[in-house]
């Protein structure tokens, strides 16, 4: 997924509680859902930001030099302004985007014949 096209909101923003509750009826069970989805994002992000970051590593010894780079910071300023993973997630679940399964939830019944 894009996340730079979400239009999840940059700030926090009050959410009514029962909103959570509609797709699991359980507030702590939607919690965890956008918890899990939220560490998703933020490891996609973090392995795009650092792919793109390392174009520009220089790998001399000398610590006393330090490049400032124009463009790596324009990029580091660029996903600063992303909206956080869990605001995205929190979008993403209450947009019925995120697919997720009980697995102590049997599928089928031990009474079915197949």
């Amino acid at each position: 997924m894009d996340y730079k096209k979400s239009k999840a909101p940059t700030n926090t923003v009050t959410r009514d509680l029962m909103d959570f509750c509609d797709a699991t009826d359980n507030i702590y069970e939607s919690v965890a859902i956008i918890g899990k989805r939220a560490n998703q994002i933020s490891q996609d992000i973090k392995q795009e930001l650092s792919k793109k970051l390392s174009e520009f590593a220089n790998y001399n010894d000398t610590l006393e030099e330090v490049f400032e780079n124009r463009e790596q910071i324009e990029i580091s300023r660029y996903y600063e302004k992303l909206p956080k993973p869990t605001l995205i997630a929190t979008e993403e679940f209450l947009n019925h985007e995120i697919y997720w399964k009980d697995p102590s939830q049997d599928v089928y019944d031990d009474d079915d014949d197949f």
